[in-house]
């Protein structure tokens, strides 16, 4: 089963920047790491789910948990800034609720067609380099080794090919270990250390989006 749903071309973007719910309880004026008693502090501009038309139809982008974005261009979604907060300790167990974790780039792309089969059943589908197409990872924009975690769209119908690549800059050192949940042998455990983020999951997410029962 194919899960090619649009070609890639350069058209003319209409962007619609849309706040998520999860956004109604921040606020900002906290401290430098981002954290005020578990309530992150946004910056300004940065919004958790994005929706832009693109090759004519709208797609969606987010939220996800602790991840708030921007444009670098107000016009152009192509080139994304953003943060990543602990929110609830969701990525690291050694962190504060609501520590500012990375702040990073998201470079859109559009996977090639590929004989893929992505289900539906849940929100989030990850597909690891080693099970995905050479096709897919030679969209990565340089330098390479740093864009190493592709998170897709979503319209109406669920994940289409077209995502972010993302780079992840970590702020300080921590573990992440999905807020203890996971543990050393699972892929997604890592100590990070300040900088550029290499060891951060090398997967590619396919993302249906939001339903009523998510």
């Amino acid at each position: 089963m194919k899960i090619g749903i649009y070609k890639a071309s350069t058209l003319t973007l209409l962007l619609t920047c849309v706040c998520a719910a999860v956004m109604s309880g921040c606020r900002s004026g906290q401290g430098t790491d981002g954290s005020s008693d578990g309530v992150v502090a946004v910056p300004h501009g940065y919004m958790a789910r994005l929706e832009q038309v693109y090759d004519g139809r709208m797609i969606g982008f987010g939220p996800f948990v602790g991840y708030y974005f921007r444009p670098e261009d107000p016009g152009d979604l192509s080139r994304l800034r953003f943060v990543c907060f602990n929110e609830n300790r969701f990525y690291s167990s050694d962190m504060p609720d609501g520590a500012k974790l990375y702040e990073g780039t998201a470079v859109r792309a559009t996977l090639p067609r590929a004989d893929v089969a992505i289900p539906t059943r849940d929100r989030i589908h990850p597909v690891f380099f080693q099970e995905a197409p050479e096709a897919w990872l030679n969209t990565r924009p340089e330098p390479r080794d740093v864009f190493v975690h592709f998170h897709s769209c979503y319209n109406g119908a669920g994940a289409v090919r077209t995502g972010y690549w993302i780079r992840h800059v970590a702020v300080s050192d921590f573990t992440y270990d999905m807020g203890g949940r996971v543990g050393k042998q699972s892929p997604l455990y890592h100590r990070v250390h300040k900088g550029p983020d290499q060891d951060f999951a090398r997967i590619v997410e396919f993302d249906r989006g939001l339903e009523k029962d998510d």
